[in-house]
């Protein structure tokens, strides 16, 4: 059974920073893509950033958080972390950890959609203060 959990999560002033870690358990071979998305409340699931873990390694952002974020790959294959830098009370929501078996795929731009994704981890709340 595959398991994601997330850490890192809390409370930070605008302006802060905070490193959100994503550590999967009971997967054979990996996760050829992982990504994070978040959710406030009454609002949709956004992708914020995605990563292939093997190949090219590229990264994928959304708009929102292009320069202030960045997505990695621990030496570990089956850890990804999310570096929140110059956070602002936008970027508060529920942030979720993905993973997906196959390489990450985009349509146009952005972050791949959520339905690509096969597995994913509970969540971790992230508020940003004014």
């Amino acid at each position: 059974q595959v398991q994601l959990e997330e850490s890192g999560g809390g409370s930070v002033q605008a302006g802060g920073s905070l490193r959100l870690s994503c550590v999967t358990s009971g997967y054979t071979d990996g996760s050829d893509c992982m990504a994070w998305f978040r959710q406030a409340p009454g609002k949709e699931r956004e992708g914020v950033a995605a990563i292939n873990m093997v190949g090219n390694r590229r990264t994928y952002y959304d708009d929102s958080v292009q320069g202030r974020f960045t997505i990695s790959q621990a030496n570990a294959k089956n850890t990804v972390y999310l570096q929140m830098d110059s956070l602002k009370p936008e970027d508060t929501a529920m942030y979720y950890c993905a993973a997906d078996p196959r390489p990450c795929t985009v349509t146009s731009v952005g972050v791949p959609s959520p339905a690509t994704f096969a597995y994913w981890g509970q969540g971790i709340q992230v508020t940003v203060s004014s």
